[in-house]
């Protein structure tokens, strides 16, 4: 293959007006983690509560919840992105929806929507999972005790449950992590787009994804071993083996 290596690219003025092509790639890496990391807190948070009340003695607030977990679950994330991005502003007022396609931001909004609820009915999954994987007698205990429903739940099953369920939520966060890349279809800059940019002005494609693929996999290593660290931390005995994050 007659390919013309050139590592020196990455220090090379970047047509796009960003810098070097290396302040290209770690524009892109700032995207991609500001969308990973609010979609991350959204999607704790409503998984949380989702999980929460998929557990509950509440029939019709269980269906509810099935429900939101297979809407989100079982649609492709790239169709919900493209929903919310092209479809959502026509069906809302016309006004508001003018609106919503005039916001400076909006790829990145949308991005952080989708993949929040997308992800949300994941970690729902993992929180209903690790609540039910408790000896029932945990919940009667707190009932004997006089406590409510709530604060059963607030005070002895989601703190052991959070615990249990470390290392998928680990996965998750790694999968969110990844799963940006599906936002350059909407016209997102995140690093998959930052390369592929780089790769269409400087025709260097492998050193272009060679790049990404490494920041990808050095930030993912970090997250792994910080997942790992607050697993030793939290880990209790019985219930969670130490350092198994991210298996």
């Amino acid at each position: 293959m007659n390919y013309n290596w050139n590592w020196r690219i990455f220090w090379e003025p970047s047509p796009d007006g960003v810098g070097t092509y290396m302040d290209t790639l770690l524009s892109g890496l700032y995207w991609t983690l500001a969308t990973a990391l609010i979609a991350w807190i959204m999607a704790l948070i409503l998984g949380a509560i989702i999980g929460t009340i998929r557990t509950t003695p509440h029939k019709w607030a269980v269906r509810l919840a099935n429900g939101y977990v297979e809407l989100f679950r079982n649609i492709p994330l790239l169709v919900q992105m493209f929903l919310w991005f092209f479809v959502m502003p026509e069906l809302v007022p016309a006004s508001f929806g003018d609106w919503l396609k005039q916001l400076p931001n909006s790829p990145f909004i949308t991005a952080v929507i989708s993949l929040g609820f997308f992800t949300s009915a994941r970690v729902a999954v993992q929180v209903s999972a690790g609540i039910n994987s408790l000896p029932r007698g945990q919940k009667l205990a707190g009932t004997a005790l006089g406590l409510t429903l709530p604060q059963t739940y607030r005070y002895i099953l989601l703190p052991m449950a959070f615990r249990i369920v470390i290392p998928p939520l680990t996965s998750e966060f790694l999968n969110i992590m990844k799963n940006s890349a599906v936002a350059l279809t909407i016209g997102l800059m995140e690093l998959t787009a930052r390369a592929r940019s780089m790769q269409e002005f400087s025709f260097q494609v492998f050193e272009a994804f060679t790049a990404a693929t490494i920041i990808y996999v050095l930030v993912n290593v970090v997250v792994v071993n910080l997942m790992r660290v607050i697993e030793r931390r939290v880990a209790v005995p019985g219930y969670i083996t130490s350092g198994s994050g991210g298996k």
